[in-house]
């Protein structure tokens, strides 16, 4: 093909053709009940009617990366911020009790090298596959001079669906005396990063700090855990009372989100292991260590309230950590002990 006006703009049409190609057997192995159509159509297609719920009711949540993307940038390491994608957009509607259904992405890169981008939706499928949604459309966009060559940003929204008696409303149901357990973290996940590269931005990302035990690039590029499918079965038993998605702001924005004014959450510090990735940001930010929690997970991804009664059969299950309790509310709204 000659040469065209749109060619000598920056756009490059034809290596749009060939992401969509390559990204078709990665779209295949997220397909599940309920897709209609192939990918390449305006719109995505979910037939709710497949699905065995009386009352459904769609829950839909959006998100991007953030400055993590600019690591993988840096290292030239694409396959896996797909995963963080789907994983921050995923992990909020899980956490208001409802099972994904489907994932949309959409991609801004100042150009379009069709390698990369698949490494970029591989990621998106893998995340789409553990959380067992699937992915049914998604948009490049290819935008010289808004982006530079290398770069791109990563964005996502997910539909998920609740049988409206099984739906997570902790402010209503959550109560004085729960219990409190923590699922681990796969390391800092997709929050904090501006922060992060600031912390190390003096340091060589591709040696083993004495706090770690892989490179620094390595941990720094670990994807966010998935919750979903241990979180499902007992979302659907009625057995998790509030559901907590430790992200920005860290323990203290994100656990009131999931109980009423008139309660606090009492965490005790030192009932869940501390990963290393923080102890070193702690001590190389030369960082607060109560501000941690204002801004990390510090090793916790997801935080329940769950009745005392279920507690140890939810926490044996899932290898939980008891960390604390619902109490009434003096002042604070989280009190770490």
């Amino acid at each position: 093909m000659s040469e065209n006006a749109y060619a000598k703009s920056g756009v490059d049409v034809e290596a749009g053709y060939e992401v969509v190609q390559r990204i078709k057997k990665h779209v295949e192995r997220t397909k599940r009940q309920g897709v209609l159509g192939a990918l390449g159509g305006f719109g995505g297609s979910f037939d709710l009617s497949a699905l065995n719920v009386k009352e459904p009711v769609l829950i839909s949540g959006t998100d991007g990366v953030g400055t993590k993307l600019l690591l993988a940038i840096q290292s030239d390491t694409h396959n896996t911020i797909g995963i963080d994608c789907v994983a921050m957009c995923v992990n909020d509607i899980i956490a208001a009790g409802a099972e994904p259904l489907y994932f949309l992405d959409y991609i801004a890169t100042g150009k379009n090298i069709p390698a990369k981008l698949e490494q970029v939706v591989a990621g998106v499928a893998e995340g789409c596959v553990q959380a067992g949604a699937a992915l049914i459309g998604g948009e490049t966009a290819e935008m010289p001079g808004m982006y530079g060559e290398d770069d791109y940003d990563l964005a996502g929204f997910a539909v998920g669906v609740a049988e409206k008696s099984n739906l997570i409303d902790g402010e209503k149901n959550v109560q004085a005396g729960d219990i409190l357990l923590g699922l681990a973290s796969s390391g800092i996940h997709s929050n904090g990063y501006s922060l992060v590269r600031k912390i190390f931005e003096d340091t060589d990302m591709s040696q083993t700090l004495p706090e770690l035990d892989k490179p620094l690039i390595d941990e720094l590029l670990t994807p966010t855990k998935i919750y979903v499918q241990e979180l499902l079965p007992w979302i659907k038993a009625n057995k998790i009372k509030g559901i907590s998605h430790i992200t920005g702001g860290g323990f203290h924005e994100n656990l009131p989100r999931m109980y009423s004014d008139r309660l606090a959450a009492e965490v005790h510090e030192g009932s869940w292991p501390i990963l290393p990735i923080f102890k070193a940001l702690e001590k190389h930010g030369q960082l607060q260590h109560a501000e941690m929690y204002e801004i990390f997970n510090m090793g916790l991804g997801m935080v329940l309230a769950v009745s005392p009664e279920n507690a140890a059969e939810i926490k044996d299950a899932l290898g939980a950590y008891e960390i604390g309790r619902i109490i009434e509310r003096m002042e604070a709204a989280v009190i770490i002990t």
